[in-house]
Parts: C-alpha cells; sequence; structure tokens
C-alpha cells in the first residue's frame, strides 16, 4: 500500500524534520511513503474572519489541485479534521487493513495549514478523521500521523511496540 501525507506548509524545525524521517525510515517495511507540501498563506496578525476563510480557501486550492494529481480510482483520502471522528490505534490499524483489502492501494492524509482547512478540501475527503478535540500545530501533527501510521503497522503485523 501506498500511504500519501498532502499537507499545507514546510516543516521548519529540525526536530520535527528529525522525527518525520524517522517513521518515514521506520515505514519502508511496509509501505510507500510520500509527502507532499503545498505552500501555505501567511497570516496577518490580528487577521479578520474573512481573511482567514480565504486563507484556507487559497490553501486548500492548492491542495486540491495536487490532490487530483495523486488520486486514483484506488485511493482512499483521509482528512484530519477536529470534527472528524476519533478513533484509537487499534481502530486505525484495522481501518488501514480493511481498505487494503478492500483493493484501495493509496490512502492519502490531508493535513491543513494553521488555520485549518476549507470546507471544500474537507468535503473532498471520504473519512474525516479526529486525533482529538485539541488543536494541534499542523507540524507537529505530521509527526503524530506517521507515529500512529507506524503503530498500526505494528499492530496490523502482530509486532511489539511499546505502549
Amino acid at each position: 500500500m501506498k500511504i500519501t501525507i498532502l499537507c499545507v506548509g514546510k516543516i521548519k524545525e529540525k526536530f520535527y524534520r528529525d522525527a518525520i524521517e524517522e517513521y518515514a525510515k521506520r515505514l519502508t517495511r511496509y509501505c510507500k511513503l510520500e509527502i507532499i507540501e503545498v505552500a501555505d498563506e501567511k497570516t496577518p496578525d490580528g487577521a479578520s474572519a474573512t481573511e482567514e476563510m480565504q486563507i484556507r480557501q487559497k490553501e486548500g486550492e492548492r491542495v486540491l489541485a495536487r490532490l487530483e494529481k495523486c488520486r486514483q480510482s484506488s485511493s482512499y483520502v483521509m482528512a484530519l479534521a477536529i470534527d472528524g471522528r476519533e478513533l484509537d490505534s487499534v481502530e486505525l490499524s484495522q481501518k488501514l487493513e480493511k481498505l487494503g483489502t478492500d483493493g484501495i492501494s493509496n490512502v492519502i492524509f490531508l493535513i491543513g495549514g494553521s488555520l485549518g482547512m476549507s470546507k471544500e478540501l474537507l468535503a473532498a475527503a471520504d473519512f474525516k478523521l479526529s486525533f482529538s478535540r485539541m488543536t494541534f500545530p499542523h507540524q507537529l501533527m505530521r509527526v503524530i500521523l506517521l507515529e500512529q501510521i507506524y503503530r498500526g503497522y505494528r499492530i496490523m503485523n502482530r509486532e511489539p511496540y511499546h505502549k
């Protein structure tokens, strides 16, 4: 299976990049991983609700354009969204495993920018996944997502993993 992470913004902090590299390396045993980054918009201090909506819209358009290029008939798109469905690690593992047995060859995870995702981008997803009702920096969310995908594959393969 191929896992694609389609996200807004570049990772500037070395400690995040190091963690992403580590989980990407670990995942090579289980899947093909691709991380696609699209440019983020600068958010001015004190941005109005309208300005924030416009920023989400612009970022969403960029993600949708890339999504159309990497989406195939056997793709499944999961958007990370606060109002999505919460799964525990075992449930996420089972979902990934079931997608594979159902013939899905590419699971695409969408991570929005610092202001979240546009309505259009959320509507393009097959499933909205929430890690928590809390808000996390989108850079850290990339690390958390990779760790959970790795944990999911360890669970699928009945391999030990620290708790």
